[in-house]
């Protein structure tokens, strides 16, 4: 099996506003780098949705050593939270309903593709390649902000029909 490393980070300006994400992917003495900005999202989103197109990007079953600063991320799947929201009909322990399960339905059927190992990094310390996402990301957010994140930016309008606040 295949064994690459990815490193994963996301942005966002002012949440809910402009985000983005990036991500390196190692494998051997090859790298690829990917980002994407979007005009109205918010920085949890740009965390998992860069772990996912990262791994969407990987053809092959493999064995991966995914690395973010995200605690939302890592914990949410190496806890198995997000696997406990989708068991019980993506309602949280507190009563709430876990948010971007959207994104979680993508992770958790990544996770069955592969074998990953999801690993916490201090961000904006030593690692190289943690900052280059985090560098990735940020430029995203401000040269790169005009994707549409569809899914967050429907349920914030049947938030406002419904009369809730942001």
């Amino acid at each position: 099996m295949k064994e690459v490393e990815i490193y994963t980070d996301g942005a966002c300006s002012a949440p809910p506003g402009p985000g983005g994400y990036g991500a390196v992917l190692l494998f051997g003495s090859s790298k690829q780098e990917i980002s994407k900005g979007f005009r109205l999202t918010t920085n949890n989103r740009m965390e998992v949705l860069a772990a996912i197109e990262a791994l969407n990007l990987l053809k092959d079953r493999c064995s991966v050593a995914l690395y973010s600063d995200s605690k939302y991320l890592i914990n949410s799947m190496s806890l198995g939270w997000a696997l406990q929201w989708q068991a019980n009909s993506w309602k949280k322990k507190s009563g709430g309903f876990a948010k971007n399960q959207d994104l979680w339905k993508r992770m958790l059927d990544l996770e069955k593709r592969h074998d990953i190992t999801f690993n916490w990094v201090k961000g904006h310390a030593d690692n190289l390649y943690n900052n280059r996402c985090d560098e990735l990301a940020t430029t995203a957010t401000r040269d790169d902000a005009n994707a549409i994140d569809e899914e967050y930016e429907q349920d914030q309008n049947r938030k406002d029909e419904q009369g809730s606040l942001f």
